[in-house]
């Protein structure tokens, strides 16, 4: 059987139905992850030996399990019966008799946990880089940071070594690795999806996250997932309202940072994301992203970090060199602080969390996830201010009890993925998981055109029906012949006595371009297009039989 490059949950169920055995899956898991070892991102590898007994234990009725055979990966720092959790610290390690509550729920749903991910250790960073383990590649450019600290199970979706995995967000690390990796990242409200069972970096506000390939699989997931836990002080209860638009979108009205040698391409693929925004028929507006920051800065820069160092002085105490230099840098800051900071910041952060409630009443909030990204080379050499610039759109998340939503701003980049965060009131998610759903729906491809379809041309309508708008004129590479069919153009590419053909380029939103389709008819189709400047897009082709008869118009470079 042909795998595809990423697993997603409807190719798995549809694998399923034509006859595939969950093992063989398995199998090609073990396989994938054994070929990217470089890459770091296992801790606790993918094994037959592993997963065999969650596949005999799967029930015969799958409809009555949404997630049945469906593999995911479980960063190290939350609990998974029988294998050692080590939150990126071998010395830390312990083997817990249980899993985590939301493992438990997931494994009851049909889900096969296939192993535990790499980490930011004692999910302390947003880089990916800070682990024992080893520094986890990007998935598409492994020079660069994948991100974290849930750096491990993004990349195992991405590389189609899991369909989900589970990471966890205090400040940032659901959100920031999505971006990175191209995928979606979805964190719910604090105390919505249980903690026990998972290695506390900031008990009052973590959550458990999933990474998905897209919104829907990430829903299915929050589904199965949340649910109160009586043994979890931190759970709470939460309405399903379903999804509604918001009534506006919030934007930043400064000109949000952008950082690292990529900052210009991350620039205008944020300048992209606006436009878009703004196309979604919802009123957007702005407002300064200053309080967000300030309310950032308690986080690292206030007594809350007292808290990551109760949870664990006792074993730095014991055990200092078990720790990552930085991290434990990082966590000692903490014994500073004394209890008249820590009310000074709460206060402070009462008042900003009062503001953001009358503020975000039927709204929400977009930012860029990140501003940019870094080699791993760059983190090394300067760890916290890297780190730091990684968290400036993260870290007000949890303190202002919010919940978000990271999504692709292109989400078949390779080259630099970026994202957008939408952001809501922990009791709104209904508004951002509709508002994510609208966004990822103006989601365009370019399309390349050489005839009646052209800006003002008699089939123009057939593209601007459907949503698409005009980009630019341009022309392709030099390596095309161009042919009279009668009634409209036919392009292919060939060698020997080839031109550059004038083509005009429009936006159109993918979820368009299926009945875009309906218009091509033989011997015309759609293939790659390369550019003048090298660029590839999609564009209008033409199969070579049906040029044997035609008039061969290259020279002129147009129709």
């Amino acid at each position: 059987m042909h795998f595809p490059e990423k697993l997603t949950v409807n190719w798995v169920r549809q694998a399923y139905e034509n006859g595939l055995d969950p093992r063989e899956l398995i199998a090609e898991i073990v396989k994938r992850a054994d070929a990217c070892s470089e890459y770091n991102i296992w801790i606790e590898k993918p094994s037959m030996e592993l997963c065999e007994s969650y596949i005999s234990a799967l029930p015969p009725d799958r409809e009555n399990y949404p997630l049945w055979g469906i593999p995911f990966a479980i960063k190290d720092n939350i609990d998974l019966v029988g294998v050692p959790t080590t939150a990126a610290c071998p010395a830390f390690g312990y083997t817990p008799k249980k899993s985590a509550f939301v493992v438990d729920k997931l494994i009851k749903a049909g889900a096969i946990p296939v192993g535990k991910t790499n980490l930011d250790q004692f999910a302390t960073g947003l880089v990916g880089t800070r682990s024992p383990y080893g520094e986890v590649h990007n998935a598409y450019q492994p020079e660069l940071i994948s991100g974290g600290s849930s750096s491990g199970s993004a990349v195992a979706v991405a590389l189609g070594q899991a369909v989900f995995a589970l990471g966890t967000d205090t400040a940032g690390s659901g959100r920031v690795p999505a971006m990175l990796n191209a995928l979606v990242g979805y964190k719910p409200p604090v105390g919505s999806w249980s903690t026990s069972g998972v290695v506390p970096a900031c008990a009052s506000l973590d959550c458990v996250t999933v990474f998905a390939n897209t919104l829907e699989e990430a829903e299915l997931v929050d589904k199965a997932a949340r649910g109160y836990d009586d043994d979890c002080a931190w759970s709470g209860h939460f309405e399903n309202k379903g999804k509604r638009l918001p009534d506006k979108i919030f934007l930043p009205s400064e000109e949000p940072q952008f950082y690292g040698d990529f900052r210009e391409i991350y620039r205008e693929k944020w300048n992209s994301a606006v436009s878009r925004i703004e196309s979604l028929g919802i009123r957007v507006e702005r407002i300064s992203y200053k309080p967000f920051f300030d309310t950032a800065k308690i986080l690292y820069e206030g007594a809350y970090v007292a808290e990551r160092w109760q949870d664990l002085k006792d074993f730095i105490r014991e055990a200092p060199d078990a720790l990552f230099p930085v991290t434990e840098k990082i966590l000692r800051t903490g014994e500073k602080h004394s209890a008249a900071d820590l009310f000074g910041d709460l206060h402070s952060l009462q008042r900003y969390r009062h503001m953001t409630e009358s503020l975000l009443h039927n709204a929400v909030m977009i930012m860029p996830t990140a501003g940019g990204t870094f080699t791993r080379e760059q983190v090394r050499n300067s760890p916290v201010e890297t780190n730091s610039l990684m968290g400036l759109y993260t870290n007000h998340c949890n303190l202002l009890d919010l919940a978000a939503i990271a999504v692709p701003e292109n989400s078949t980049d390779r080259e630099y993925p970026f994202g957008i965060t939408i952001f809501g009131l922990s009791t709104d998610e209904c508004l951002i998981s509709a508002a994510a759903e609208r966004f990822l729906g103006s989601e365009s491809m370019e399309l390349a055109v050489c005839g009646l379809h052209k800006r003002d041309r008699e089939l123009e309508y057939q593209i601007t029906q459907l949503g698409g708008r005009f980009v630019r004129h341009t022309k392709t590479a030099d390596e095309y012949k161009l042919f009279d069919l009668g009634d409209k153009p036919g392009m292919i590419r060939a060698d020997g006595d080839t031109n550059s053909i004038a083509v005009d380029i429009y936006r159109l939103p993918k979820s368009s371009f299926g009945r875009f389709m309906e218009n091509v008819k033989m011997p015309l189709c759609i293939g790659d297009v390369r550019l003048k400047d090298g660029s590839v897009v999609k564009g209008f082709l033409c199969e070579a039989k049906g040029t044997e008869n035609a008039k061969d118009i290259t020279a002129h470079g147009e129709y």
